[in-house]
């Protein structure tokens, strides 16, 4: 009996991209079903109950949300192609950069740079480069983190060689070139190249257009954050305005709702 393997994704997701390539990487055949994020199916909402977003993973009617234990799933389930080292010690430091990755070095730079400006964004620009000095002491004289494989950790950081490029572009802040990171660098271009990576990324000039939309739309309503009921904090809280005008209202709310595709920031 063949074994169904579901996967719940929007398309732009990067973390729905990490199980993309993991199973692709084990060799598997699975069904993509696509979501939109700002009318989610009954199904995703069924599987998802707690999170309410992609990507999520259905394997012979088990589900498996979130994206690093979806990874760790996968690796489990499926031997092949191993996405961590045999050793213990080796797959706590890539189960550790990996979160690193999401609680450190991707809230610093799309919460700290990409959605601030000015001095705020200085301070953001600080700290995201001091994150990325750990990665690349870390990457320094390896292929990938996994070593000459792509492992667990390469998956989990991988949005930083495709789509960091896409946020540099729209914002005009550079953080990793050749001369202040070169083995980070050569690690984003190594892992960019490998086949079944490369083959697999969004159309980037639709990641430009959705994302320059998202930036521009975010940092206007930041200037209307006194009537807001949640202060902004580089998330994507549930907009609940407080305003004397209904007109403002409406013009906001058709900022948030209307024209930022939710779906880039899962």
């Amino acid at each position: 009996m063949a074994e169904e393997i579901k996967v719940f994704r929007s398309w732009s997701s990067r973390f729905a991209l990490r199980i993309i390539w993991a199973l692709k990487l084990k060799g598997l055949e699975f069904d993509t079903v696509y979501e939109d994020l700002t009318n989610k199916s009954p199904l995703l909402l069924q599987y998802n109950q707690i999170h309410k977003k992609v990507p999520v993973l259905v394997h012979n009617g088990k589900v498996i949300c979130e994206s690093l234990v979806i990874l760790e799933y996968i690796d489990e389930t499926w031997k092949q192609n191993p996405l961590l080292p045999e050793d213990p010690h080796q797959q706590a430091n890539a189960r550790f950069w990996a979160k690193f990755g999401d609680d450190k070095v991707l809230q610093s730079i799309w919460g700290g740079v990409f959605l601030k400006e000015g001095k705020e964004q200085e301070e953001g620009v600080a700290a995201s480069m001091e994150n990325l000095k750990y990665l690349e002491e870390e990457i320094r004289g390896k292929k990938f983190f996994g070593g000459e494989t792509i492992g667990l950790a390469d998956i989990a950081l991988g949005w930083l060689a495709h789509y960091l490029d896409i946020f540099e572009e729209i914002v005009g802040v550079k953080l990793i070139d050749h001369e202040k990171f070169p083995s980070l660098a050569a690690w984003k271009q190594e892992f960019a190249n490998a086949p079944i990576i490369r083959e697999n990324w969004p159309d980037r000039d639709k990641l430009i257009e959705a994302n320059h939309l998202l930036i521009v739309s975010f940092l206007l309503l930041k200037q209307y954050r006194d009537q807001l009921e949640i202060p902004l904090n580089g998330q994507t809280p549930e907009f609940q305005l407080r305003t004397q005008s209904p007109a403002s209202s409406m013009d906001l709310l058709f900022v948030v709702v209307v024209m930022v595709p939710s779906n880039v920031l899962t």
